[in-house]
C-alpha cells in the first residue's frame, strides 16, 4: 500500500528528539533540550505589527504563487545590499520555509540517476530530498580534524559524468563550519570548470563570529548563472513558525520551481508575506543583539564540552550548533550495555541526565552529537553540568 519512495524516506532525527523531549516535559519531567534548530528569541515587534495590520486590512486572500511583488523586491534589495547579487523579481520565488525552497530546487534540477554531491556532516534533509527526486546522494566525508570543510581537490575527486549539482552550506548545520571567501572562491572555480550547479543554503549567513564574513558562492565568476541561492527569515529574524524561505536563481530555473510550487502549495501565507516585507525593510539591530548573545553561549558551551573527558569540540564559526566528537566514549558501558555510537550515547544522556541532544548518525557522522545553543544560558549551564556528571559515570 505504501509507496517505495515513502518507505525509503527517513524521519528527521532533529524533529524526533525535539518531539520526545516535549513529550517528557508534558509528563512533568525536567528535560533540557538542545535539539531544536530555532532561536529562542521572539520575533521582532515591528514584524508582528505588520502581520496584525495585514489581518486587520483584510490581506487574507490568495497571492501569486511566487510571492507578492513587494516581498520579492525586498528580497532583491537584500541580496544586492548584503551579498552583491543583482536579481530581478522574476528570479525570486518565496516558499514555505527554506526547506521547501530546497525541495523545489532539487526537484527542478535533479533527474532520476543524477548525482548530487553533499559534504558531510550534512543537514539531515539534503540526502532525503535528493532520494525523493530519485537522484543519488554522493557524500564527501569531512571531520573535525579538517574543520568540517571540503577542499577543491576533494570536490574534483567526487565529480563523475553523472554529477549534476553540489549542495553547499556555509555556515553549516550541524557543525557551524564557515568557509572563508577564499575557500568559497576555490570551490566555485571547480564548479565552474566542471559545469556543476550549486544549491547554496545560506540560511545562517547572519550568524557568524570571530570576524568571519559570509560570501555567497553565487558572487564568483559565472556562478550566478549556475547557482540557486536559498535563504529565509527563520534564523535571522526568529521567524521559524512563520515559514518563509526564498530562492534566487536564473529566471528559467525560478519559473520551473514556480510550476512545481503551483501544484503543491501555491503561495505561502499572505499575512506572513507582509511580515516578511517588514522584516527585510525594517531595523536590523535585533540580529546584532542575537549574534552577541549566541557568541557568548558559543564560547561557554565549547569550553565546557572541551573540559569533559572523552569529548573534543571545535569552536564553530557560525550558526548556533556545536558538534563535539564523542567517539572516545564509545565502548564504555552505560546502563548495563556498551555505548556503540551516537544513538546509544544520546539515549543514555536523555535517560540519565534528562538532556536531549541529537545523534550525529542522522547527519552522516556517527562520531559526533549535535547540541544547539539556541537556548538560555541558564539551560546551557545546567545542561553542561548534567552531561558532565552523566559522562563521568561511563
Amino acid at each position: 500500500m505504501i509507496s517505495q519512495r515513502a518507505k525509503n524516506t527517513s524521519p528527521s532525527p532533529t524533529l524526533a528528539i525535539t518531539a520526545k523531549a516535549r513529550a517528557m516535559k508534558a509528563q512533568g519531567i525536567d528535560v533540557l533540550s538542545f535539539g531544536a534548530g530555532e532561536p529562542d528569541f521572539d520575533t521582532p515587534s515591528y514584524v508582528k505589527e505588520a502581520a496584525i495590520s495585514a489581518i486587520q486590512s483584510g490581506f487574507t486572500k490568495y497571492t501569486p504563487t511566487a510571492g507578492i511583488d513587494d516581498l520579492r523586491q525586498a528580497i532583491c534589495d537584500k541580496l544586492l545590499e548584503d551579498n552583491g547579487l543583482s536579481y530581478r523579481t522574476n528570479e525570486v520565488l518565496v516558499s514555505v520555509g527554506a526547506k521547501h525552497s530546497l525541495y523545489n530546487a532539487i526537484l527542478t534540477l535533479c533527474d532520476p540517476g543524477d548525482e548530487v554531491i553533499i559534504p558531510s556532516p550534512y543537514w539531515v534533509t539534503y540526502p532525503e530530498q535528493v532520494k525523493l527526486a530519485d537522484g543519488k546522494p554522493v557524500i564527501i566525508e569531512t571531520t573535525d580534524a579538517t574543520g568540517f570543510k571540503i577542499t577543491p581537490q576533494m570536490l574534483e575527486s567526487a565529480v563523475t559524468a553523472q554529477s549534476k549539482l553540489l549542495v553547499f552550506n556555509s555556515p553549516s548545520n550541524p557543525t557551524g563550519a564557515t568557509y572563508t571567501p577564499e575557500e568559497v572562491e576555490a570551490i566555485a572555480g571547480v564548479c565552474e570548470s566542471k559545469g556543476l550547479w550549486v544549491i547554496s543554503d545560506e540560511i545562517y549567513e547572519k550568524l557568524v563570529y570571530d570576524g568571519n564574513r559570509h560570501v555567497s558562492i553565487a558572487s564568483f565568476g559565472s556562478m550566478r548563472g549556475q547557482t540557486v541561492v536559498i535563504n529565509g527569515l527563520s534564523k535571522s529574524h526568529a521567524m521559524t513558525g512563520w515559514r518563509i524561505g526564498y530562492a534566487a536563481a536564473p529566471a528559467e530555473v525560478i519559473a520551473a520551481m514556480g510550476r512545481i510550487q503551483d501544484q503543491s502549495t501555491s503561495n505561502i501565507n499572505s499575512i506572513t508575506q507582509k511580515a516578511g516585507v517588514a522584516a527585510l525593510k525594517g531595523p536590523q539591530e535585533t540580529i546584532d543583539e542575537m549574534v552577541v548573545e549566541f557568541d557568548r553561549r558559543r564560547r561557554y558551551i565549547t569550553h565546557r564540552l572541551n573540559d569533559m573527558k572523552g569529548v573534543r569540540c571545535l569552536s564553530p564559526g557560525g550558526a548556533f550548533y556545536v558538534f563535539p566528537n564523542v567517539s572516545a566514549l564509545y565502548g564504555a558501558e552505560a546502563a548495563g550495555k556498551a555505548v556503540a555510537g551516537s544513538d546509544d550515547l544520546t539515549e543514555y544522556l536523555l535517560a540519565e541526565s534528562k538532556v536531549a541532544a541529537v545523534p550525529g548518525s542522522g547527519f552522516g557522522a556517527d562520531a559526533y552529537i549535535r547540541l544547539s545553543y539556541a537556548t538560555s544560558m541558564e539551560s546551557i549551564e545546567k545542561g553542561m553540568d548534567r552531561i558532565g556528571q552523566a559522562l563521568a559515570k561511563l
